[in-house]
């Protein structure tokens, strides 16, 4: 009988897990793939709705490249769960295949990485070794561990609309382990330094705007590990952070060429460095003293948060639902029309407060659904438009939350 309650259970729990995802990894056969690589092949070729791919527990050995848009790698636990390849930067260009030189490549838009560890476990202390290397664009990273012994472990470089969310995450390397170039916020992570040099690098050359900005953290590393420093223009905001003794006594700096001036960078914006109560164990160096005055616009603490650094373009911690925009009715068929692209999950079906029900019958592939009802209708027949089973519509747009479409008519 135990034995017969067991089966019932776990077969709940697997459709129940289907129901929340789209795609299930696990390496003992007991989701649709076994592998990340075979479960990525299966996406199409152009994606055009949320993917969540649940990868249970285990330790896969293998490095994935997502070109498609709107994919969620999401890990049953953050310990437990994890994408472990060794691979040297100089190794990839010697030898380069069609992945890339990273554990996980990202090509595409909207991209989420939750709840993994991600290690490139190549050996070496210092050498280039992406953990996550990439060029898209609105780039999640929550509740993860990326570590890597080389430098550059986390490198985003779509250094014209790069946009980057990190949170809750402990990032470890040896040498600007991480290295956003374009736009990029983290909260409330944890840094780790392997060697005597720079944790953290920005570029953010193309728009004067570019930032990297960095809340409520806390970085360590061995003795004399150093905090920053860049090649290019860049603009550098700590708030609230903590750093152990071990750090060094050198603010962030820019990298020159004594030797050969030929390689230094344009430097227009000059020094772009900014702290706001930020506190040393033990040490306390004049240079992360407060000085969010110096910087343009004079911007107060509270008012540094993700859609601030992202000059309004994006807001990842946004929980506000998705607008819309316009809608056209034509007899029997209502098309809605929404501020963002979305995610049509299930067979949504639709009752007004007159008591008219809609199907779903298209959409979901950009920012346009078309409905269609039992008779025909007019504007004032749509007040109290909502879903009444448990499909839902959600933004396709990269966020930590889930933020369903309204019908406000």
């Amino acid at each position: 009988m135990k034995k017969i309650f067991l089966i019932i259970f776990l077969f709940n729990t697997l459709l129940y897990a289907q129901k929340q995802y789209d795609i299930i990894v696990a390496s003992d056969g007991t989701g649709n793939y076994k592998t990340l690589t075979e479960a990525v092949a299966a996406l199409p070729m152009f994606n055009y709705r949320r993917v969540v791919i649940f990868i249970k527990n285990g330790t896969y050995n293998e490095k994935i490249r997502i070109e498609q848009d709107y994919v969620t790698l999401k890990g049953e636990d953050r310990e437990k769960t994890k994408i472990v390849y060794s691979q040297l930067r100089e190794d990839w260009n010697k030898n380069m295949d069609a992945i890339g030189p990273g554990v996980i490549n990202i090509y595409g838009d909207d991209i989420i990485l939750e709840n993994l560890t991600i290690e490139n476990s190549q050996p070496q202390i210092g050498p280039h070794a992406f953990a996550i290397y990439g060029f898209g664009t609105r780039t999640i990273i929550y509740n993860c561990n990326v570590i890597s012994k080389g430098g550059d472990t986390v490198s985003l470089w779509d250094y014209k609309t790069g946009m980057y969310y990190h949170a809750n995450c402990y990032f470890e390397g040896a040498v600007d382990f991480v290295c956003p170039r374009g736009w990029c916020f983290i909260r409330d992570s944890k840094f780790y330094e392997l060697k005597e040099t720079a944790s953290i690098w920005h570029a953010g050359s193309y728009d004067k705007n570019q930032k990297f900005v960095v809340v409520n953290s806390h970085f360590d590393g061995v003795k004399n590990f150093e905090l920053g420093r860049h090649h290019y223009e860049a603009q550098f905001y700590l708030i609230n952070c903590t750093f152990s003794k071990n750090m060094a006594d050198k603010p962030i700096y820019r990298v020159t060429y004594k030797d050969d001036p030929s390689r230094d960078r344009q430097f227009i914006w000059g020094p772009r460095y900014y702290f706001y109560n930020c506190k040393g164990d033990s040490i306390n160096y004049d240079w992360f003293k407060n000085n969010l005055n110096e910087a343009e616009g004079s911007p107060k603490p509270d008012e540094i948060n993700p859609k601030w650094t992202f000059n309004n373009l994006w807001d990842p911690e946004s929980t506000s639902p998705v607008p819309l925009k316009n809608y056209f009715i034509k007899n029997n068929l209502l098309i809605l029309q929404f501020e963002e692209p979305v995610t049509v999950k299930g067979k949504p079906i639709f009752k007004t407060d007159k008591g008219i029900t809609f199907q779903f019958i298209l959409g979901g592939e950009n920012d346009t659904i078309q409905l269609i009802a039992d008779r025909n209708f007019t504007k004032d027949d749509l007040r109290g438009l909502k879903i009444i089973n448990d499909a839902k519509i959600i933004s396709s747009i990269a966020s930590i939350n889930e933020r369903k479409a309204e019908f406000d008519f």
